[in-house]
């Protein structure tokens, strides 16, 4: 007999232990099955991460954001489940704590569908390894050096210094022109009274010097041939494969030193002429 607020009430011990044990000993196997769970899921996602870390192009620092968020969302799904099963262990209903549940996921999907769509479109970016710092992109209008990557947005620093920040839910198409080898194209112009066969030796020539000495061509450079034949000029274009972000470099390379072996060989690179002619007007006194 225990009185409570000054009632008498008669509490069946043995009855209670024979009701609470049962649901306190499950309880404990749940737990204990929801820690060593939660184990093998962190286990497996870290094997995974490490293989992509391994075959895709993203940065270290991309690859365990990726995986900081997947392990995140496993422990709090174990949670809850654990949560509810162990309520349910002891008679405590659970439909309405699945009902709130709910309704705040709910809530949160039409207050901030944005912001899980750029979730949702950044862990695909990370995981897929489809952009990382310091790459070469164009994002619709955008282009320029990647500077920071996250589940929210993707930074790009454009080639006159502006920093974009753009909402990885507007990243409708990507072009990244940092995988691989990297083309370097040279245009030279002569005169069509020039010997084309004579300028294409002389370039290509030229073209076998600069190879040897510089270590960022890959390929070429080669003189593919005539591009164009304009209204006062003939266009001969070369072409080069060069190391990753130094096509511009060696495109720079490229201008002065073929422009300095045609002027060598005598070749004229045209150019606009203006004749002025004054004419001389009489007046009379």
């Amino acid at each position: 007999m225990l009185k409570i607020f000054g009632f008498n009430v008669s509490i069946h011990w043995v009855t209670v232990a024979e009701h609470m044990l049962p649901a306190v000993f499950s309880s404990i196997v749940i737990i204990i099955v929801a820690l060593l769970l939660n184990m093998i899921a962190k286990r497996v996602i870290r094997r995974a991460v490490r293989h992509s870390e391994r075959f895709s192009q993203a940065g270290a620092g991309r690859i365990r954001t990726v995986q900081t968020l997947l392990t995140s969302v496993v422990s709090y799904t174990i949670l809850f489940v654990v949560i509810v099963t162990v309520l349910r262990k002891f008679n405590v209903p659970t439909s309405a704590l699945l009902t709130s549940a709910g309704v705040v996921g709910l809530a949160i999907g039409f207050g901030a569908q944005g912001l899980v769509s750029d979730i949702v479109t950044g862990f695909f970016l990370l995981i897929e390894g489809q952009v990382a710092v310091d790459d070469y992109i164009t994002v619709g209008t955008y282009s320029g050096i990647v500077e920071e990557v996250t589940l929210r947005l993707l930074k790009i620093r454009d080639f006159n210094g502006d920093l974009h920040f753009i909402p990885n839910r507007q990243i409708s198409s990507l072009t990244n022109h940092s995988r691989g080898n990297m083309q370097a194209m040279v245009d030279i112009s002569i005169s069509y009274d020039s010997d084309i066969n004579a300028a294409m030796a002389v370039l290509q020539k030229k073209c076998d010097e600069i190879k040897e000495l510089s270590p960022d061509i890959i390929e070429g450079p080669n003189v593919v041939g005539v591009q164009n034949l304009g209204t006062s000029d003939v266009t001969i274009r070369i072409i080069a494969k060069t190391a990753n972000m130094q096509q511009w470099t060696v495109e720079r390379a490229l201008r002065k030193a073929l422009k300095e072996a045609l002027d060598e060989a005598g070749i004229e690179i045209p150019y606009p002429h203006t004749t002025v002619i004054h004419k001389n007007v009489e007046h009379n006194s």
